[in-house]
């Protein structure tokens, strides 16, 4: 079979699992053994890496960063620290409920085990719906599926969401933990502007961030060879900054110094992530550090990715803050939208960065 052939046989795999509407959890509850092909990964991404990386440890480990440990300039030290050498810290004693993280924890985990029918009427393609159920949105884009399925939430478009768009099962939930992250998201903007030497409201007032934002409720169910796929693929993430809540399964890996490092579960925790358009605003000062998600026989992983975006229809432009250029630091990018910054996220697979297309 010619290229052309294998490429039509792999489309049309894509869309049979495409068109049963129940993601890969549908696939797992219909008993399968192996892996489908259109989830393995690429033959020179799989031996050598993926022994090096899943049986050895790193001796790094990801800053924790307590927001009581001690003065406001000590922690902002250390914000400054995680975001220019990480991209990526955990965060501790953030004064959001341990009982609202498990039950936002247990609706997620609600919908994704629960009733096959609803998912499959909320399971949508189309960017412009609010509330949507998904496997992999760069499905056809991608050389490899991802071994995971989204709930997925935005108010990316015109800042609201109608509450009776929810799903019933997780709506009360989501709501309240929606308004804990945008509180949130307020502290984290202070404390990200200080870093950069900025006024403590710079952030706050200049971006649209908390006003456009995502919520990603992920599932990845247990898998019978996870050696073969993995549940995200290599990325960076296109937001200011993303908090994310994960369970205590693990599989969260950043890459630092050309290792994998393993993002340890700590019970209450939230790991925050430097995106792709705060390095670009900041002149590259912060870095959106790339990472990944490991599958597991054992599952499912649960995990809730809150993405601090902006508006779509806002025409405001973005760019490097500039009271970080100088002669020595000129721009690093070109002044965007946020509609063209997704719009050319979307237009890509997972793991093809989107802000580097707009590099100067």
């Amino acid at each position: 079979m010619g290229s052309g052939g294998f490429e039509n046989e792999r489309i049309r795999e894509l869309k049979a699992f495409d068109d049963t509407k129940l993601g890969v959890k549908g696939l797992v509850d219909g008993g399968i053994q192996t892996v489908p092909k259109i989830f393995i990964r690429p033959p020179e991404e799989l031996p050598q890496e993926l022994n090096s990386t899943r049986h050895h440890s790193s001796d790094f480990q990801i800053p924790v960063i307590d927001l009581t440990s001690g003065r406001r300039e000590e922690i902002v030290n250390q914000i400054l620290y995680a975001s220019s050498e990480w991209g990526f810290f955990q965060l501790v004693n953030h004064g959001i409920p341990a009982e609202l993280l498990d039950g936002m924890m247990e609706g997620s985990r609600l919908f994704h085990e629960g009733d096959g029918e609803t998912k499959k009427e909320l399971y949508s393609r189309d960017r412009r719906k609010q509330v949507k159920f998904r496997s992999n949105y760069d499905l056809y884009k991608s050389r490899a599926a991802d071994w995971r399925d989204s709930l997925a939430i935005d108010t990316l478009f015109d800042g609201h969401l109608d509450p009776n768009d929810l799903p019933l099962i997780c709506r009360d939930v989501v709501l309240e933990y929606t308004r804990h992250m945008i509180k949130l998201g307020d502290t984290l903007l202070e404390l990200l502007s200080q870093a950069l030497g900025l006024d403590p409201g710079h952030l706050r007032l200049t971006t649209e961030c908390t006003r456009g934002w995502s919520l990603v409720c992920n599932y990845y169910p247990a898998c019978p060879e996870p050696e073969l796929t993995l549940g995200a693929s290599n990325h960076s993430d296109p937001s200011f900054f993303t908090v994310v809540l994960q369970d205590h399964t693990g599989g969260l890996q950043v890459l630092h110094q050309n290792q994998w490092v393993n993002v340890q579960p700590i019970p209450g925790a939230l790991v925050i992530n430097i995106g792709d358009i705060i390095q670009m605003i900041s002149n590259d000062r912060f870095r959106s550090a790339v990472h990944r998600v490991l599958t597991n026989h054992l599952g499912p992983r649960i995990s809730i990715a809150f993405f601090f975006i902006g508006l779509i229809s806002s025409p405001k432009l973005y760019g490097p803050i500039k009271e970080l250029i100088s002669e020595e630091n000129p721009p690093s990018c070109q002044e965007f939208t946020i509609n063209e910054f997704i719009n050319s996220f979307y237009s890509r697979p997972l793991n093809e960065p989107s802000f580097k297309y707009f590099k100067l």
